[in-house]
């Protein structure tokens, strides 16, 4: 039997935040993974550069049953507090786009970064060992495939269902509703979209187009890429929309953000009323789906031939095309999952369960989930922080 202080289950990128900061306090922390290998949402996110944190992380990037949860947290540990770290250990990164870091070279130099730090701070790895039970009477008692565990505090960090392929499980949730803890029901999320068996026909055809939109999902939009797959729909613009999505709810597409579609369509009709419709999409929009648009609207003629009240259907379908997708498709590719622990029964402050002390739990298993861009790490990061400056 081994004794600790503080035992985290989930040697991610909450499980070692947390780990860093409990050791600096100088808690005794043994870090359990069931895995042989340290980090591996880290190493294959962001395409293999890992998105570590976005410089606008704030509340309002984030989904949540109670959206204020997550205040606390991201103000004591902030986007600008993970950069310094980033610096520290000489990792050099860049801006991608919209406040999304990357590291130039390798995701691994985040995991080593974090690494380091938890073997500074004193902690301990423990990799490829399962949990196979848990029970608290004056301490908690944790039984493994190798050993058993007594400790004063448990961190539970084991993230959630998305991603099955590389070892992800529904195991926090399992040890949430064992002491007892709500579960918000989870979903994937960041995820692309499946069509209906009818979209599915008309637009199956367009797997491998791109185009810049504004998608909107129960008023929130998104400014950025579509991209058309073999089932359905992807890009960055169909992961944002995902996490807010509903089943049988519409997406709404704007296809064409830097103009006022009936304003574009009557000029174009002055000069080119002769001109197929399919042909004048083509001027903004990729021919592929110029043509597949026309054809699904039943819009085969030329501008001239348009009445009025077709030429504003015209303009109303372009600038909010409702798609109503199948369903999303599903946690083998979605990037987090949203739901999970009840932030009703958790510290804001500490994330401690509020009825079982020293119980604690962070990142994806919470019910905290950010939008896409680095939002879900920074979460990682402050949640952890917040569990190790109490646990």
């Amino acid at each position: 039997m081994l004794t600790c202080d503080v035992l985290i289950i989930g040697a991610g990128a909450a499980g070692m935040m947390c780990a860093i900061e409990a050791g600096k306090r100088n808690r005794k922390v043994i870090l359990l993974d069931h895995s042989e290998r340290i980090g591996r949402k880290i190493l294959i996110s962001g395409g293999g550069r890992c998105n570590f944190t976005n410089m606008n992380a704030g509340p309002d990037n984030f989904v949540s049953q109670n959206p204020h949860f997550c205040k606390s947290a991201l103000a004591r540990y902030t986007a600008s507090d993970f950069i310094a770290l980033v610096k520290k250990h000489h990792v050099k990164f860049h801006e991608k786009k919209l406040g999304q870091l990357f590291c130039d070279r390798s995701a691994e130099e985040i995991v080593h970064l974090l690494v380091k730090e938890c073997e500074q701070s004193g902690s301990k790895f423990v990799l490829g060992n399962k949990v196979e039970a848990i029970d608290k009477g004056d301490r908690f008692t944790v039984r493994t495939s190798n050993n058993v565990y007594r400790s004063d505090a448990l961190v539970i960090a084991t993230g959630g269902l998305s991603i099955p392929q590389i070892g992800a499980t529904g195991f926090g949730y399992d040890i949430a509703r064992q002491f007892g803890l709500k579960i918000i029901t989870p979903a994937p999320a960041l995820d692309g979209f499946n069509f209906g068996k009818e979209d599915l026909k008309r637009f199956a055809s367009l797997s491998g187009v791109s185009i810049d939109t504004i998608v909107s999902c129960k008023n929130s939009s998104f400014r950025e890429n579509i991209l058309f797959t073999h089932t359905g729909l992807s890009g960055p613009a169909s992961l944002q929309a995902s996490l807010y999505w509903q089943k049988s709810a519409p997406l709404e597409v704007n296809l064409l953000p830097e103009k006022n579609a009936l304003s574009w369509l009557t000029a174009l009709r002055a000069e080119k009323a002769k001109v197929q419709i399919k042909n004048v999409l083509a001027e903004l929009l990729p021919k592929r789906f110029a043509e597949q648009f026309c054809e699904y609207f039943s819009l085969q003629s030329n501008l001239a031939e348009l009445s009025e009240s077709r030429l504003n259907q015209l303009a109303s379908s372009l600038e909010n095309w409702q798609i109503f997708p199948k369903d999303t498709v599903g946690y083998k590719k979605a990037e987090v999952t949203k739901g999970g622990v009840d932030t009703n029964e958790l510290s804001s402050k500490t994330m401690e369960a509020k009825k079982v002390p020293g119980l604690y739990f962070i990142g994806e298993v919470v019910d905290v989930t950010g939008q896409l861009g680095g939002y879900n790490f920074q979460w990682a990061w402050s949640s952890g922080f917040a569990a190790g400056q109490s646990a």
